[in-house]
């Protein structure tokens, strides 16, 4: 069942586990996150960043998802990730979006709550979840980049200051994770992360998790994290498969034979990164 992100991230923060986001593409990357989390039983979020809404249409998109939805009784939410667009973010929420992300973190911290305000007092009329973001990861998703010079992380009193003034309904928080890939391993920063939990009260959201270590991870949903966001490391197995199929099978035509073994590359990906965000004892 579609539903909006709100209950279901309460509910994860209550019971001390995290529900993982994927970033979908299409109607393949839809299918594979959908039947893997219903086999494993588990809430999930299909996220859209701007330039995927722009390559297959909200319309398309959101049709998919609710056909998907109606299929399986699991919690399922469409989400607008990483969205800066206001315009944009009112016209998908009067379309039936019910959960989006309005990222000003780029702006001065009060421009940042006064657009985020904006687009709350709008999405709450139509019962409609926001998520914004206070820090600044960097690296790269999609069409979003950000120098690694130019990233900071999350102040705790700050983040206090922000949620109460703009009556936001989750957090995503700078600790040291990235977009896109990364050189080294990252240095999370556990105790600031414990810090917020203690300062604010509404749910925190992880960015950049892929290709941080499965513990790393497991570590920030004990210590408070209720939403995981998963984009580049699903993208990589499906475009391998393809590299790879059409490589051994240059003269094969048929999408249905070539996006199989795409898609069972991404379900093992799906697989990980569900149970990765399982219950873990808080402290």
């Amino acid at each position: 069942m579609l539903v909006s992100t709100r209950q279901m991230l309460l509910n994860a923060q209550k019971e001390g586990y995290a529900v993982p986001a994927f970033n979908i593409h299409n109607l393949e990357t839809i299918q594979v996150v959908v039947e893997t989390a219903n086999e494993m039983r588990s809430p999930v979020i299909l996220a859209a960043t701007p330039s995927t809404v722009k390559y297959a249409g909200i319309e398309y998109l959101m049709s998919m998802i609710e056909t998907a939805s109606n299929k399986y009784d699991i919690p399922i939410a469409f989400h607008l990730d990483h969205h800066e667009n206001v315009e944009d973010i009112k016209t998908a929420i009067k379309l039936g979006c019910k959960s989006v992300m309005i990222d000003a973190s780029h702006h001065a911290f009060e421009d940042n709550i006064k657009i985020v305000k904006d687009i709350v007092n709008f999405a709450h009329k139509y019962d409609v979840t926001v998520e914004a973001e206070l820090g600044k990861l960097g690296g790269q998703e999609d069409d979003l980049i950000v120098d690694e010079k130019d990233s900071f992380y999350t102040d705790p009193l700050s983040a206090v200051e922000f949620v109460n003034q703009t009556g936001v309904d989750s957090l995503a928080i700078a600790i040291g994770t990235a977009h896109g890939l990364y050189k080294v391993e990252p240095k999370l920063d556990y105790d600031r992360l414990k810090e917020i939990k203690k300062l604010v009260s509404i749910p925190l959201v992880l960015h950049g998790a892929s290709g941080v270590p499965f513990d790393s991870v497991r570590e920030t949903v004990k210590e408070g994290i209720c939403k995981v966001n998963i984009a580049t490391e699903l993208k990589i197995p499906f475009a391998t498969s393809l590299k790879d199929f059409f490589e051994n099978n240059p003269n094969e035509s048929d999408p249905r034979k070539y996006l199989v073994p795409a898609k069972n590359a991404m379900k093992a990906v799906v697989m990980n990164k569900i149970d990765m965000c399982k219950s873990s004892k808080r402290v």
